[in-house]
């Protein structure tokens, strides 16, 4: 069983920056691939940015390629996602996720509660 707790949501203008933080409880934090995902209002869950147990690999969905940086501290337990030059459609509630090793963007067994993310234009 692993705990997810996301940070760092907020309300921020188009063009700014947030951090998001992810904690988890699990000791096995590092054997994880660790994922975020994304919900706006009437659409489904999507993929946004994965990364290995070892930082060695990152995955980013397309609408987010250059703008959001995922990495991980695994002497922390955490994951993070800086996310910058938003914009409006980024807009959503964001996960954080903990999967198999070998996963990128799909079987994700664990879930935080979620954090709020607004970008105003």
């Amino acid at each position: 069983q692993v705990l997810l707790l996301e940070s760092g949501g907020g309300l921020v203008q188009a063009g700014g920056s947030l951090r998001l933080s992810c904690a988890a409880s699990s000791r096995t934090f590092s054997t994880y691939t660790m994922g975020w995902f994304r919900q706006a209002p009437g659409k489904e869950r999507e993929f946004v940015a994965a990364i290995g147990w070892n930082g060695v690999w990152t995955d980013y969905a397309d609408s987010v390629k250059g703008r959001f940086t995922i990495s991980r501290d695994n002497a922390k337990n955490t994951v993070t996602l800086q996310m910058n030059s938003l914009k409006p459609e980024d807009t959503a509630v964001y996960y954080c996720a903990a999967g198999p090793l070998g996963t990128r963007r799909a079987e994700y067994m664990y879930w935080g509660q979620g954090t709020q993310v607004t970008v105003s234009s």
